[in-house]
Formats: C-alpha cells, sequence, structure tokens
C-alpha cells in the first residue's frame, strides 16, 4: 500500500522472513512434545558433554523441549535397521493421551536408528494423525536421515517447535496477499540459499531458519558473478552484528553443521555464515580490567547510538564514526546537530577517553580498530581455517554499516579489492529476487569406500535427482534450467566431523571418490592418512531450478551532477580535507583516489587515504587497497 503496487500487475513475489530464526533465538516457540525410544528421553539435555561455559561450575543451560515434555515408548532398531523390538502401539496412545491434556500444540518422533530404517517412525506418525488434531507432526528421518542422533533429534525438534508459528504467519501473508488481488505464487526464502513455495515451506520449517544472512551471500554471490569476479569473502555489517561467509568459484559454501547457539545445531544444509556482535550499535566500554571491549552489547534501534539523538547514553561504533567525521551529521536523524556533538563528545571522553588517557578522536580510532579486528578474526575462521588465502579474494562489502570499515577490514587482511554494491543496505533483498529454487536431500550411508556398493550409491543420486527436478516443477514458477549438485560427505575411520566431497555426476567411481577425498583432504589439514580406511558418511544432492536473470544496472538511478562538497574526516591520526560524492553522480568509469567519502540513501562508503576506486559497468564500486 506505502509504494502503492498494484498487487493484480506483479508476476512474482519472494518473502525472506526471520520469524523461524527469531522465535528460536527467543525461545518463544510451540509447545511441543517428544516421543522417543525407551532409554533414550535425556538425549536432547546430555547432547556432546560440553558446557555452556569452559570455566566454573554453574551454568544454564535449557534444552529445547522440557522433560516433562520429553516421553519414552517401546521400540527399538539396530544401526543396521534390523528390527529387535515392534512399536508398541497402545503405549504410544496412551503417550499421546497425557500430551493432550498438556495441551501441546505440536509433536516430534525421535526414533533411535531412523535413518537406518524409518519404519517405526512412519507408523507412529500414522497412528499419531489418526488421533491428533492438526497436521503439526514432524518423524525426525523426514527433515534428516543422518546418525547421530543427538544432532537429528534437536534438528527435528526445532522444525517441530517453528512449524505452527512460520504455517500461521504464512497463511496469514497468503490470505492478505490474495485479498488484494495477487494470485500468482509466493516463495519463501530458505537458509540453504534457495527459495520454496509457500504451500510447502512449513512442512520442512527448520529450513528457513538463519534464511536472512543467506540471502544476502546469495546476492552477493550473483553480483559478483556477473562482474567476472569468482572468489569473494562476504562481509556484512548491520546495527547489531556481523556475517560473514566464503565463495569459491561462484559457489557459496554450504553447511549441514550448523549451531544456532550452544547445543542447538540445525542439521540442514544452510549457507554457512558467521555471526558475531559488532555492528554499528554495538557499545564500547572499559572492562574489569581497565581494557577498552566492543560489543557484542548493543544500544539496539531504541534508543540507538548517541549521535541518532534518540537519547543514547553508550558510546557505540557509530559514535566513534560521527566523531571521525565518517557521518554526515545531516543524513541522520538528528534535530539538533551542535548539542548531540557535544552529547557525543563529553559521553565518550568520561566513559572512555579520561579512562584510556587519551583524547577522544584517539578513543574514537581505537573503539574502530578493535571493533574491526573482531570481524578480521570472523574472516579468518571462514577462510584460513579451512585452508583458504583471503589474500587470494575480494571482500564484498554490504549492509549499513559494512562499507564504512570495508577498506581497513581488506587492509587487516591483506586482501587486495573490496567489492561495494549498488545498494549494499539491500543487498538481503536482493537475494531473495535473485535466488533460484532449490530442494535438498541427505541419506546417511556411513559404510567405509571399499565396502560401498557403487551402483546403489548411483541409484542414490539418480533418485534424488528426479525427487527435486518434480518437486520443482511442481511450483508455478518459470525455471530457466536445472543445475544438478552432487556430494558425499565423508571422513577417515574412527574420526568425528566430516568433509564435503563434490562429484561431478550421479555416477562417480570409488577410485574419483577416493581422489578427491584424499586432495580436499590434505588441502584442509596438510596431512595425508594412506593407510585408514576412508568412509563415506552422507549422500547429498541440491536440486536448483534456474530463474530468469535480473538487470542489475536497474538498481541506480544515475544523474549528472559534477557537485562534490568537503568535510575534514580523521584518518590515522591526522585530518584530511576529504570530498564528499553522491553516489547516484558517479557514472560507471569514474576514478578517483582517496581519501573520500561516498553517501547514498542506505549507507555511507569510508575510502581512505592512498586507496584508489572506479565504478564498473553495473554501479559497482571497487576499491584498490593500498598496502605499503
Amino acid at each position: 500500500d506505502k509504494a502503492s503496487i498494484n498487487l493484480k500487475k506483479q508476476d512474482l513475489i519472494i518473502h525472506g522472513t526471520t520469524t523461524t530464526t527469531n522465535a528460536l533465538l527467543e525461545r518463544k516457540i510451540s509447545k511441543t512434545a517428544l516421543i522417543t525410544t525407551k532409554g533414550f528421553r535425556d538425549v536432547l539435555e546430555l547432547g556432546r558433554r560440553t558446557r555452556p561455559f569452559p570455566y566454573g561450575l554453574i551454568a544454564d543451560f535449557k534444552p529445547l523441549i522440557p522433560r516433562n515434555l520429553r516421553f519414552e515408548v517401546e521400540e527399538r532398531i539396530d544401526f543396521k535397521g534390523n528390527v529387535l523390538k515392534k512399536l508398541n502401539e497402545s503405549e504410544l496412545l496412551k503417550i499421546l493421551k497425557k500430551i493432550k491434556e498438556l495441551n501441546c500444540e505440536s509433536i516430534v518422533i525421535h526414533f533411535l536408528h531412523s535413518y537406518a530404517n524409518s519404519y517405526h517412525e512412519v507408523k507412529a506418525k500414522n497412528l499419531i494423525l489418526k488421533n491428533w488434531p492438526n497436521k503439526y507432526v514432524t518423524a525426525g528421518h523426514e527433515i534428516l536421515s543422518e546418525s547421530r542422533e543427538f544432532e537429528r533429534g534437536v534438528t527435528a525438534s526445532i522444525n517441530a517447535s517453528v512449524q505452527p508459528i512460520l504455517e500461521n504467519y504464512i497463511y496469514d501473508l497468503q490470505q492478505r496477499l490474495r485479498n488484494n488481488g495477487y494470485k500468482k505464487e509466493l516463495l519463501v526464502m530458505n537458509g540453504n540459499g534457495g527459495t520454496v513455495s509457500s504451500k510447502i515451506v512449513s512442512k520442512e520449517a527448520a529450513k528457513t531458519v538463519m534464511s536472512g544472512p543467506a540471502s544476502g551471500v546469495i546476492a552477493a554471490t550473483y553480483v559478483s558473478k556477473l562482474s567476472k569476479v569468482k572468489n569473494i569473502i562476504t562481509y556484512d555489517m548491520g546495527g547489531t552484528s556481523t556475517d560473514v561467509s566464503l565463495v569459491v568459484n561462484n559457489k557459496p559454501a554450504v553447511s549441514s553443521e550448523t549451531e544456532i547457539e550452544y547445543s542447538m545445531p540445525v542439521h540442514v544444509p544452510m549457507v554457512d555464515v558467521r555471526t558475531i556482535g559488532a555492528g554499528g550499535g554495538s557499545i564500547a566500554k572499559i572492562n574489569e580490567a581497565g581494557l577498552l571491549e566492543v560489543g557484542p552489547e548493543s544500544s539496539g534501534s531504541d534508543p540507538g547510538p548517541i549521535c541518532y539523538g534518540n537519547g543514547g547514553k553508550n558510546p557505540t561504533i557509530s559514535d566513534a564514526n560521527f566523531l571521525l567525521g565518517r557521518l554526515n551529521p545531516e543524513s541522520l536523524n538528528i534535530k539538533e546537530n551542535i548539542k548531540i556533538k557535544e552529547d557525543t563528545k563529553s559521553i565518550l571522553e568520561n566513559e572512555i577517553s579520561k579512562k584510556l588517557k587519551l583524547n577522544n578522536y584517539q578513543s574514537a580510532e581505537a573503539i574502530l580498530k578493535i571493533a574491526n579486528n573482531k570481524m578480521a578474526n570472523a574472516i579468518r575462521m571462514v577462510s584460513i581455517s579451512v585452508g583458504e588465502d583471503p589474500r587470494e579474494f575480494n571482500l564484498f562489502s554490504f549492509g549499513g554499516a559494512g562499507p564504512m570499515h570495508a577498506c581497513e577490514l581488506a587492509r587487516e587482511l591483506d586482501i587486495p579489492k573490496v567489492f561495494i554494491p549498488a545498494r549494499p543496505g539491500l543487498t538481503n533483498a536482493l537475494g531473495c529476487l535473485v535466488a533460484d529454487l532449490r530442494q535438498d536431500f541427505t541419506q546417511t550411508l556411513n559404510i567405509s569406500l571399499e565396502e560401498t556398493n557403487i551402483k546403489n550409491l548411483h541409484s542414490i543420486l539418480e533418485k534424488f535427482k528426479s525427487d527435486g527436478v518434480s518437486l520443482i516443477k511442481k511450483q508455478k514458477v518459470e525455471i530457466e534450467k536445472f543445475y544438478i549438485e552432487f556430494s558425499l560427505d565423508m571422513q577417515f575411520l574412527g574420526q568425528t566431523h566430516i568433509i564435503k566431497i563434490p562429484l561431478k555426476d550421479a555416477k562417480p567411481s570409488k577410485n574419483f571418490i577416493n581422489k578427491e577425498f584424499e586432495n580436499i583432504y590434505f588441502k584442509r589439514f596438510k596431512v595425508k592418512l594412506e593407510k585408514i580406511l576412508p568412509i563415506i558418511v552422507n549422500i547429498n544432492v541440491s536440486v536448483i531450478g534456474k530463474r530468469k536473470e535480473l538487470d542489475l544496472k536497474k538498481l541506480i538511478n544515475f544523474t549528472k551532477s559534477e557537485k562534490i562538497s568537503y568535510r575534514k574526516v580523521y584518518f590515522n591520526g591526522k585530518w584530511h580535507r576529504t570530498p564528499i560524492y553522491l553516489r547516484e553522480n558517479l557514472f560507471p568509469k569514474f576514478k578517483q583516489n582517496g581519501p573520500a567519502i561516498i553517501e547514498q540513501l542506505d549507507t555511507t562508503i569510508v575510502i581512505h587515504p592512498k586507496d584508489n576506486f572506479f565504478v564498473d559497468d553495473f554501479g559497482n564500486i571497487i576499491i584498490e587497497i593500498y598496502n605499503d
């Protein structure tokens, strides 16, 4: 309504939502009961025998489903899929009666070794659905068919606990759109970087968790590919947090081992994004040891940083940028510029500068330095820790605050170029627009490569491919072509963690699999274990339905103007007379040397002295970092 958009004329709407992520993080979830194999009631609580805090004897941990809502039923299947004890159906019905009395909204069925044989879970689900008032019943193997009962159980519990919330939210959205004349397909963003029809999204609600950060990575991949840049590190800095991810050969890193918070693993394919508490609103303070700390606490949007003029009383990263001249007072929502500036100065002086015996500008630079170091460490985690050298990548910077810090981050990590898209503050929304339809499939094999029946492996890969294509074709969206990604999760015998091994097609030979595993393992750990058996843990297939490309040149409406203003900006202990450009005035092929500030509605770009920048054909700004 506000944008005066006629829904009757729209061909497609793609929706990104944080509904499930927020529900989990805030524990505002549906009341959910768990039914599990006798003797395994406490799997969700025991976890991996880790502790929330490594030191001290006191810690607070609450599993997703409390103990009084976890029930045991007699049944048992072994790891080979053999039925050792039949499912006790009468006992199951008695448990169901108790669950009804407790007013639960959803149920998760989590039986031991259901990945090897799902017979009991399927039987239990069918029996429950006949005697349960709604359809919110999750069988663990349907969401995740892999070994490791803790991770499978938590993932299934996450799905069950957010399913009613997502279903009601999407239904309400569908009704409102329909009432306003929209008759076409509604797609919803998933954490794997793809989209899925709103008609089926709630069935696998867990897959929508962390879809917000994933959409930014998808947009970054799309934009960099069109600009013929293959390897990027995505860097998304907003108001409260920073998300970073790795993209190699225009393929985002996808992980099936994401952990949202302590003891909450979501083992479904998700774009591998690391998040830290460093954003524009992150609070700077002196800790008990007399050292300067930045984050993870945030001033939030209300009252926000001091320089926003809404009553903020804690110095933040945004306040440091403001005092150093990097933020334009007129572009902030400030009524009394002089008073706000004085408040920012006096609070920073009392809270930070006096305690460190520095002037305000030195303190502000120190705040930025510490924040940049935290973000640089996050980038090292997604690059160096997996055997990649950040010096061989471009830093793709977006988010409202990212372009203010990108040059210094790149310099810290010896990254040669910074890539800033046309609309940094809207990159996550762009990710929804360009995301393709996607279906992921996983099945546990858990057998040595030597003992693997290669024809059986080929048939599973082909079946998943066929199932994925069929599911995507049912969705009323125009698809240009299909891409299929085959991979195996592998490890050496006796190891715990897995490594993803890409396959070229659905008919790999044992020799090819062995060589690929050895090469990728060596790249990651720089060691060869030739005498230890390689194990195929999981088979993975991703089916991607490619949608029509979007014209990125529509994102900026260039305006012919030579107007440049100037203001003093503080860099490396000195004030510099710095040109201030408006983004829409910078046409393709524009070149200039730093320092410079480029302002636009959704962000401010800070270019340091001696750094050079130019505008490419798509309106992206490329900054070449100077390193002496």
